[in-house]
């Protein structure tokens, strides 16, 4: 059963919200994903938000670009943690996105990353969970040792071979 719900606003923002399925994946978290519009389809978005939790969802990470309505009218339904995505738009740069996303009123939270953070919302809600699940808890663990390892890699190569070669990759 998928444990998260992962929905946009446009299929344009699969880019950005892929990377949040990745991360799932990476930690093993079942998820569902899905395309549905606040604005243009609201009664089948109250329905997706309305019915998460007996679906089993225990995190819904919802993207959108503009007004970006979607994040928040889902945590206003949805009881459980919802993680705001905002994704970059042309007029704006995205700033309006997040904007519209962590301005949320007293009562409504919405946990949101940076625009386009996509990774870092499925690491959150990896978080979320492995609050009471010590596999994905241990599964986080060996993913910091292997960013850690990432970037001493980086350092040793950097100390060994100079600045001027290690720019040449």
């Amino acid at each position: 059963m998928a444990k998260v719900g992962i929905v946009m606003g446009s299929d344009s923002d699969l880019p950005v919200m892929s990377k949040a399925a990745e991360m799932l994946e990476r930690f093993g978290i079942d998820y569902e994903m899905t395309v549905i519009s606040a604005h243009r389809m609201p009664d089948i978005f109250f329905d997706y938000a309305k019915t998460a939790e007996e679906k089993g969802f225990q995190v819904i990470i919802a993207g959108a670009g503009g007004a970006a309505h979607l994040p928040g009218m889902a945590a206003a339904i949805f009881p459980l943690p919802v993680i705001g995505v905002p994704i970059h738009s042309k007029a704006l740069s995205g700033v309006d996105s997040l904007y519209s996303i962590v301005q949320m009123p007293a009562g409504i939270p919405v946990a949101t990353v940076a625009i386009d953070g996509g990774a870092n919302a499925g690491i959150l809600a990896a978080k979320m969970l492995a609050v009471a699940d010590p596999e994905i808890l241990a599964k986080l663990k060996a993913y910091k040792e292997e960013l850690k390892d990432g970037v001493v890699a980086k350092k040793e190569r950097l100390e060994k071979v100079g600045y001027k070669e290690y720019m040449k990759k």
